[in-house]
């Protein structure tokens, strides 16, 4: 992240205010360390009582992979809407997945931790590359890209 940058952070309510998700699909639950909408670190704590431990391995939970890369998605679009659209009437959809890769499984009791990194922009579309983490190990990485629109899809 730039030093020169001033870093802010985004608690869950102004999340909440830029994507329209909301439990059980929004996957994060902070954004801290925010330089523009180059970078930042968005965190999501895991803990047993989130309704995908009930199908997903119950003897053995472990937090679904998707569920990592759709966490990364998030916080890429809370950055980009909060930079570059202030949330202003715009939404934010994801449109691909690439380079994904697995690392570690996820299990209650951990905190993911997003680092994400803007890796271009073109318009009003935008690419970035984030990895997971747990502990300061990687979880998972994966380069996705989202577009902003507006309201009625334009």
């Amino acid at each position: 992240m730039s030093r020169n940058a001033a870093l802010k952070s985004i608690d869950v309510n102004r999340i909440m205010e830029l994507l329209p998700h909301r439990y059980p699909f929004l996957l994060v639950d902070r954004i801290v360390d925010i330089d523009q909408d180059l970078s930042a670190r968005g965190i999501k704590n895991i803990t047993i009582n989130e309704p995908q431990f009930t199908g997903h391995f119950p003897d053995n939970p472990i937090y679904p992979g998707v569920l990592i890369i759709e966490g990364i998605a998030q916080t890429a679009g809370v950055i980009c809407a909060d930079h570059a659209y202030h949330g202003e009437g715009r939404s934010v959809y994801f449109m691909t997945i690439d380079k994904a890769k697995f690392r570690k499984p996820v299990i209650p009791g951990d905190q993911l931790e997003y680092l994400l990194t803007k890796l271009k922009q073109k318009r009003n579309t935008f690419k970035y590359y984030g990895i997971a983490m747990v502990d300061g190990q990687k979880v998972a990485e994966a380069e996705i890209s989202a577009m902003m629109v507006g309201k009625n899809g334009q």
